[in-house]
């Protein structure tokens, strides 16, 4: 079995210059690990693996074979004719930092260290991440010499080192013009209190007027939020399913895929996650999952502590700062991260098992200015309860029905919070995530649609815990729609750049997404008020509107019931979960809860606009859930280790 990898044999690195050069012939791995008489070249020789060219040899031998990272390391400096270093006990030069910039020792993963004679020695993990941008380093620092440190002690020293950068990274990475962080609560306070005594006022001075108006409104969204219904079901039904069929990429060329993980006070579900994510097909050398830690998240890094991790999980801890919100953390890790392609996931998803290899081979054949994949989410729980029942059954309808009718009708769409795929290199360009909103994929997907990039749907499912009780289902609701109303406010700063940055038509689709969904739920109350009418109850408005103006008013709510009903029989339907049709006329009582979730999201524009209400996760037990079969995890998965203290 011949096992090579990409490089030469060991010289000393003074000939730094050369080094491309001498890293371009291959070298029977087994040969130089057997140099020493090491067991890795048995274990090696045992491996029915291939290592390919393109592949890092830590990568290959620490996921293939289990390998610890000192191993690795010794061996990636032996390759080079360079040492190991341990940055923690031997501090690098701050100077030297704050010369070639902290920012890019995070992107590029390297790390300048100490200047002797002359010349610099400068830290990373690899040669390859060196030798990406060792003619800059040369730029800057004139000769340049490598020496290699483990993956966990670079990404420990860069966040000690770099820690005022990741600090502004975490929370201020998002243009100012684009982010909510000068939200002033006072203010909103005032304007809120204001509107309030404005509409109660012309309530009581001008009541029938003042409630047609409001009435009239709530209609108009409620309107609109029918036609875009009916349009993209129609689009639907009558559109045939996408195809990217194309080449294969060769397996040694495929990219690294980062998948990140936040975590927050998860007490029961680090073991389950793990399992989960470990049912990925994805090549686990191409694979890096970090699961993202709050700092003083005691609860979830006890439930990892006993927890076994593959080789290709690591835990990233995220320092206190001003707020802790789960964008905040998603901008931290991404500074860590080393894939070209970003991936997140929510503590109690189960991909679909082939996820990944679609997300890559969909990047790989669709046109550069898609920067984002959202894929679809459904429940494993569905069964648990009505609540859970109706949950399904409205996520069947947005993420079947009314985002690929967004996508056709070339719409902007918020995005979901999980199983969301980007280009790194255009969302770091685009400022990550808005650390202070609490809907930050909503906000990213109008940021995205603002700087020409779009988002396209992919026919891949995560399995996911329907909330499934009221008051936390409540909760849950009011930082969506706080955040759907923060977010309409950052974007209608300046209406007319808007306007010209998105179009005609995707300005007006947004206006109805958001404004049109925040006032339907805040004005829902005025609407069921003419359920009155049908009791023979008095209603404000009797007298006022003619006979048939009110039959037509009954007539349009009971085809826009229908219409909900029948898209979400379609919906459900699509989703393989029929048994669900009859519980879809009972959403006209699950739906309410909304309106209330609605006007407490509203207060707390007001007093708390960064909260971010968590919703507990682990409650209800997966009803029906797809697993590889025991033998096929063993033979994808590397030996486990507990989880490193840092």
């Amino acid at each position: 079995m011949a096992l090579i990898f990409s490089t030469r044999r060991q010289r000393p690195l003074s000939g730094a210059p050369n080094m491309a050069a001498r890293l371009a012939t291959p070298l029977p791995v087994g040969e130089v690990l057997g140099t020493d008489g090491s067991e890795a070249a048995r274990a090696l020789a045992r491996a029915d693996v291939a290592i390919r060219n393109t592949q890092a040899v830590g990568d290959a031998l620490r996921h293939r074979l289990g390998l610890p990272q000192t191993t690795i390391a010794q061996l990636e400096a032996g390759l080079a004719g360079t040492s190991v270093v341990d940055p923690i006990k031997n501090q690098a030069d701050p100077r030297l930092i704050a010369q070639f910039g902290a920012n890019l020792c995070l992107k590029h993963r390297v790390l300048p260290w100490r200047s002797v004679a002359g010349r610099v020695t400068v830290l990373a993990a690899t040669t390859q991440d060196f030798l990406r941008v060792r003619d800059v380093l040369r730029v800057i620092f004139g000769p340049v010499h490598l020496a290699i440190v483990t993956g966990k002690d670079l990404d420990s020293a860069l966040s000690r080192m770099c820690h005022k950068a990741l600090m502004q990274n975490a929370e201020i990475r998002t243009a100012s013009d684009e982010s909510c962080r000068d939200w002033d609560s006072g203010k909103a306070f005032r304007w809120g209190l204001g509107t309030l005594l404005t509409v109660l006022s012309c309530l009581i001075l001008w009541p029938q007027i003042s409630f047609l108006v409001l009435c009239g409104w709530a209609v108009f969204a409620l309107l609109s939020n029918t036609l875009l219904k009916t349009a993209a079901v129609i689009l639907k039904l009558s559109s045939k399913p996408k195809s990217r069929a194309g080449p294969k990429q060769p397996p040694g060329q495929l990219p690294i895929v980062t998948i990140l993980v936040p975590l927050f006070h998860e007490r029961d579900i680090a073991g389950a996650l793990v399992k989960r994510l470990s049912q990925l097909k994805y090549p686990t050398d191409r694979l890096d999952v970090c699961l993202v830690l709050e700092a003083d998240d005691v609860t979830t890094q006890d439930a990892l502590a006993d927890t076994q991790l593959p080789y290709w999980m690591r835990a990233i801890k995220v320092p206190l700062g001003t707020l802790q919100t789960k964008p905040r953390a998603l901008n931290y890790a991404l500074c860590f991260a080393k894939g070209s392609i970003i991936g997140v996931y929510d503590a109690e998803d189960a991909p679909d098992p082939d996820q990944i290899n679609v997300v890559v081979d969909h990047f790989a054949h669709c046109r550069s200015d898609v920067a984002c994949l959202q894929g679809r989410l459904d429940f494993y729980n569905s069964q648990s309860n009505w609540l859970a029942r109706c949950f399904t059954v409205e996520y069947a309808t947005w993420f079947r029905i009314i985002l690929p009718g967004l996508e056709r009708m070339g719409l902007v769409i918020p995005l979901g919070g999980t199983t969301l795929f980007f280009r790194r290199e255009i969302l770091e360009d685009l400022g990550g995530w808005d650390a202070h909103n609490v809907t930050e994929d909503a906000d990213l997907g109008i940021r995205l649609a603002r700087h020409g990039y779009r988002t396209e749907i992919i026919d891949t499912v995560t399995q996911e815990e329907a909330n499934a009780r009221t008051w936390p289902w409540v909760k849950q609701r009011s930082r969506w729609l706080k955040g759907y109303a923060i977010t309409y406010r950052v974007h209608m700063r300046n209406p007319l750049k808007l306007w010209k940055e998105l179009g005609a038509w995707r300005f007006f689709g947004t206006q109805m997404l958001f404004a049109g969904t925040i006032s339907q739920f805040l004005l829902a109350p005025l609407l069921w008020s003419f359920w009155l009418m049908l009791f023979g109850i008095p209603h404000p408005l009797d007298g006022v509107l003619a006979p048939n103006v009110a039959l037509t008013f009954a007539a349009l709510f009971l085809l826009s019931e229908i219409i909900g009903i029948t898209v979400s029989a379609i919906a459900v339907t699509s989703a393989g979960k029929r048994d669900l049709i009859k519980w879809t006329p009972t959403l006209h009582l699950y739906f309410p809860l909304a309106a209330v979730a609605a006007y407490k999201g509203v207060f707390e524009l007001a007093t708390k606009p960064f909260y971010w209400d968590k919703t507990s996760h682990g409650i209800f037990a997966p009803t029906q859930a797809k697993h590889m079969p025991d033998d096929k995890i063993i033979q994808l998965q590397p030996p486990p280790h507990p989880i490193a203290a840092e």
